[in-house]
């Protein structure tokens, strides 16, 4: 399968694995096209490419189990409990342990932003974060730090100031 038949098959089963839950659906699915998108502009080789659009589809598998075991989605009970129901769905999907491994392993640090390694783990956390600057409703002070602190790609960093700094009025906060 290529990267796309990939992408769509994992996109299916974790509709399936958050069904009921569409605001956890619409949360990966503009992770995983801002990631999509960042790792293109970035010129990725194809294979990080699609480790890191499949790492963005799957990267908050952890929730659910989280408030199930923890009554928390807190990150670091979701970097816990996501690896192991990622590794069950990528075996199911016959995925290389290598691929599977490297997936369980930026699940698990998805939300540690110290020593950030690999352009795949680094993207990944830019695109979580263009979303939930938005889905949170952070302030322009958050923003500048995001910007300052977490993005280092000229696509993401690109990105951010398009989103939050032109002109920037949050419509969450005005609700």
């Amino acid at each position: 399968m290529n990267t796309k038949e990939i992408t769509d098959e994992l996109t299916l089963r974790m509709i399936k694995f958050d069904k009921g839950d569409p605001m956890r659906i619409h949360h990966f699915l503009k992770v995983h096209r801002f990631a999509q998108l960042i790792g293109r502009r970035e010129q990725l080789d194809e294979h990080t490419q699609m480790i890191l659009e499949c790492t963005a589809i799957v990267h908050d598998i952890g929730i659910h189990p989280a408030e199930a075991a923890c009554g928390s989605s807190d990150g670091k009970f979701q970097e816990k409990m996501g690896p192991a129901p990622a590794r069950e769905m990528l075996t199911g999907l016959g995925f290389e342990r290598q691929d599977i491994d490297r997936i369980c392993y930026l699940i698990a640090h998805h939300h540690t932003y110290k020593d950030i390694q690999g352009m795949d783990y680094q993207i990944l956390v830019e695109a979580d974060f263009l979303v939930n600057l938005y889905e949170d409703g952070v302030s322009e002070h958050g923003i500048e730090a995001a910007l300052k602190n977490i993005f280092r790609t000229k696509t993401g960093s690109e990105l951010c100031r398009l989103l939050y700094k032109e002109t920037y009025t949050n419509p969450k906060k005005q609700a």
